[in-house]
């Protein structure tokens, strides 16, 4: 999941065209992208053009919180097209109590989705963010922009007063053994802005991110797909490492500098982040 787009439930031209943008996973937006008044027109047109299309995309539904009162209506109607095959799983937003585990086991019932995505956007969520990624969540995103407002703090070009959050959230999903897709970056015409703020995410081990224009999926897929020079790289220091072994050396040297055991993990992180045999 280097690139969570995000589609406007409302808008099912956009749904149709999401193909044509190639994100690794497609997210039609009943949340946050539809204003109060349109909720209930939203699910219903993204459930007609859901069900009319095959689209060659994995879909996924990001219902509304468990805590609106237009959670059971989303939710049913995720399952139904999940039993019909036409959505793979669903992203729940605000994520915060294990109760909102049970509420979500609960109303999926006998559909099994292949992805569940808990948004981890609030100071609750966050703080307990270990004991929340738990099944049925594959994989969870950072809101900075939710979590800001719930702190009550104001968000910066840095982005330092998210870094402690965003930090834990990638720590805690590592720990739980599931990817972790990073937040927004709502400049949607500065792609210099997106590669800067997606390179921090990657650096800190996110698996991808959230994507809100176009633009953005290809952006996130340049950020997140290791490049030629960093795939050579790490064939070079396993090659090193290997040639340390049968010279009965713990470590090898590459360009001068030490190559050891943890070099090899990095350098074999990169690999399979690129979809290589490690051998």
């Amino acid at each position: 999941m280097r690139s969570l787009f995000f589609v406007p439930g409302s808008r099912p031209d956009m749904i149709a065209k999401v193909p044509r943008f190639s994100p690794d996973v497609a997210v039609v937006d009943l949340e946050d992208a539809v204003v109060t008044a349109d909720k209930e027109t939203a699910r219903a047109s993204a459930v007609e053009a859901l069900s009319s299309l095959d689209l060659p995309v994995p879909m996924v539904v990001r219902v509304n919180a468990i805590d609106t009162r237009w959670f059971a209506g989303d939710i049913a109607a995720v399952v139904s097209l999940g039993l019909a095959g036409k959505v793979v799983g669903l992203v729940l937003p605000k994520l915060q109590r294990l109760s909102d585990l049970e509420t979500l086991r609960s109303a999926l019932g006998d559909w099994s989705p292949e992805v569940v995505v808990g948004g981890l956007e609030t100071a609750l969520g966050v703080a307990d963010a270990r004991t929340l990624i738990a099944p049925p969540v594959t994989a969870v995103f950072f809101g900075a922009e939710d979590y800001t407002v719930d702190m009550g703090g104001r968000r910066t070009p840095g982005g330092l007063e998210v870094l402690y959050a965003r930090s834990q959230v990638v720590q805690a999903a590592r720990l739980a053994g599931v990817p972790a897709i990073d937040q927004i970056v709502a400049a949607i015409r500065d792609p210099d802005a997106f590669r800067a703020d997606a390179s921090v995410g990657r650096d800190l081990g996110y698996a991808g991110k959230l994507c809100i224009h176009p633009s953005q999926v290809a952006l996130a897929h340049e950020v997140f797909t290791p490049s030629e020079a960093e795939i050579a790289h790490a064939q070079a220091v396993i090659e090193a490492s290997r040639q340390a072994a049968l010279g009965g050396s713990g470590a090898g040297v590459l360009d001068g500098e030490m190559v050891d055991e943890v070099h090899v993990r990095l350098a074999t992180s990169v690999l399979r982040a690129a979809g290589l045999d490690v051998g």
